[in-house]
């Protein structure tokens, strides 16, 4: 008698290969018989006229607090995900020494929006170095697996203490010093190192992330730790200026240790066809024997801005910050005020920079998410605040302002940051179908109060597979591959993202015809009633974990079968599969 039988449903079985009816069988955590299963099982899912897929592996999360106190792993536990990867961009919580705990929050509290009160009352601290911290990890339950990998910005710290966090030069003890470091972690288990080079990233003091302008000597010799190690992904999130000097150090470190180097690629609001010139210079250094890798996005990198948000049109508005800091229901009340409102309307904003501008005035790419018959993260330019602005004759504050309004003072404007130059996603496909990139950088856990890109894995088959009317759309088959086996295997985890006798039993039902976004929402269920936008699913009738049901539904089941994977994992042989 198996454990576990999901029966009748039509499997797309993570390889590319094209859908068909088949059984799955489980046993003790592994698939052991896909196809026709004649025998019985302590348990059985009817998958009739369902999806049977590998579990979601995301490669590109900032769980690194919240899983120290969140067992679900929300919001990636409601879209399907079995497996995260976390400790990418440079920062994270280990190494930790006792001191550094405040500034360890503040860095991820600038660089990735986490309310830093949340991390404070919510980290216990029980851990100072890596392997300890995995220890302690290792400790909690949780609903889905977790990976890790090494953060820069908290190596450099450990080692340099504010030489490093101010980003001086590292000497050559310095850069030993961190070797070490990387190498203990990589070998308790972390699946690789991630820096970050990008200005975008920064402190909560406004100082770039430690690591931010390191040499090659410090990356190389980081990087050969790695390879001493005998594995680990060296993942960055850069600027990529000038493209070819990081190019030279990317290509020399993979092919001097045959280890994965991957970097984060999404368009520039600039220069619109930098992508391109990016994934020329990846396809070269592949051809020079190096393993480089672009990590791309399958949407723009999008705000959502409403009151309650980190930011939104009227932050920069002196006559907003009147009421600004009232308490949400009372400030509802003053917004609603119509000579309130013709006085922020009225206001002139301070300066705040050019982004600052984007975010507060940029109304040719500021549009309406939630429409009658979904949400719309790909709209046309047409449909921006100022072209309805100009069709109206309303003043763009006044469209912005009311859309604010709308659902009792909780509606979203969209404004797509990067990724969306030219206002469609053609680029997007582009990058998706390019031999040289994976899916990644939802940011799972991360930019709690204005983004939730975390449905990234339910957009794929909705809007990618199903919904897309503005061009080409992906066969289901490929949309499946391109975030299970193809994301698993980038970072050594070859036991899942393929449903075969011997894998690892991580399996997602899924209603396909049904399956949905649900509109952000802005919550205070962090520590300390800390703020964070999440964003569920509908159409996930059960996700599996280890041969165990973790959701129905939509609702946890409470079993927390998740487990630290420490370092990589085997493909399984035939006989652990017979």
């Amino acid at each position: 008698m198996h454990d576990l039988i999901i029966r009748g449903g039509t499997l797309v079985d993570g390889t590319g290969a094209a859908p068909r009816a088949a059984d799955v069988a489980i046993d003790n955590g592994i698939i052991t018989q896909v196809g026709e299963v004649t025998g019985t099982a302590h348990r059985e899912i009817d998958a009739t006229g369902l999806l049977v897929t590998p579990g979601w592996v995301d490669i590109h999360t900032h769980y690194d607090g919240q899983v120290t106190w969140d067992p679900l792993v929300s919001p990636s536990c409601w879209h399907g995900v079995t497996t995260v990867v976390m400790g990418n961009c440079g920062v994270g919580f280990a190494p930790a020494r006792p001191d550094r705990h405040d500034w360890l929050i503040e860095l991820m509290e600038g660089v990735e929006d986490i309310p830093g009160a949340a991390l404070a009352e919510g980290i216990k601290w029980n851990w100072e170095t890596f392997p300890e911290y995995m220890d302690s990890i290792e400790k909690q339950p949780h609903t889905l697996d977790i990976a890790t990998q090494v953060p820069h910005g908290s190596v450099r710290a450990y080692v340099m203490g504010d030489r490093g966090a101010k980003n001086e030069a590292a000497n050559a003890d310095d850069i030993a010093a961190m070797a070490k470091i990387v190498r203990e972690g990589v070998e308790a288990g972390a699946l690789g190192f991630s820096t970050s080079r990008t200005m975008l990233h920064l402190a909560k003091n406004g100082e770039p992330v430690p690591g931010t302008f390191a040499n090659k000597d410090e990356l190389l010799g980081i990087g050969r730790a790695l390879g001493e190690a005998g594995h680990g992904v060296f993942e960055m999130a850069s600027d990529m200026t000038p493209a070819e000097d990081e190019f030279n150090w990317m290509k020399e470190l993979s092919a001097e240790t045959g280890l994965p180097v991957t970097y984060a690629l999404l368009q520039s609001p600039v220069d619109a066809d930098k992508w391109r010139d990016m994934l020329a210079l990846t396809e070269a250094a592949r051809k020079e024997g190096a393993n480089v890798t672009a990590q791309i996005a399958c949407r723009p990198t999008g705000m959502v801005l409403g009151w309650q948000s980190t930011v939104h049109p009227f932050i920069a508005h002196p006559a907003y910050h009147e009421v600004g800091e009232l308490p949400f229901v009372q400030r509802l009340e003053k917004l609603r005020d119509p000579e309130i409102r013709a006085r922020i309307l009225a206001d002139t904003p301070i300066e705040i920079g050019p982004l600052g501008a984007i975010l507060t005035q940029g109304y040719d790419r500021m549009f309406r998410l939630e429409h009658e018959d979904g949400l719309d993260y790909e709209p046309r330019a047409e449909d921006s605040v100022a072209a309805l602005a100009e069709n109206t004759g309303q003043s763009p504050a006044e469209i912005v302002y009311d859309m604010l309004m709308e659902n009792d003072g909780r509606g979203y404007v969209y404004l797509p940051l990067l990724n969306y130059a030219q206002f469609n996603f053609d680029h997007i496909l582009e990058m998706m179908q390019h031999p040289a990139t994976v899916l990644s950088l939802s940011d799972g856990g991360a930019h709690c109060g204005v983004i939730c890109d975390a449905s990234f894995p339910t957009y794929m088959l909705t809007h990618w597979v199903r919904d897309r009317t503005r061009g080409e759309t992906l066969p289901l088959e490929e949309a499946v591959r391109m975030q299970t086996s193809r994301t698993a295997q980038l970072y050594g985890l070859h036991d899942r993202g393929i449903i075969a006798p011997g894998m690892k039993a991580d399996v997602n039902v899924i209603d396909f015809d049904k399956l949905r976004i649900l509109a952000p929402e802005m919550v205070f269920d962090l520590p300390a009633d800390g703020r964070r936008m999440i964003q569920k699913a509908e159409g996930y009738r059960a996700t599996i974990v280890s041969g165990i049901v973790t959701f129905e539904d939509g609702e946890a089941t409470g079993e927390m079968p998740g487990q630290l994977i420490r370092g990589p994992q085997r493909e399984p042989t035939a006989q652990a599969a017979e």
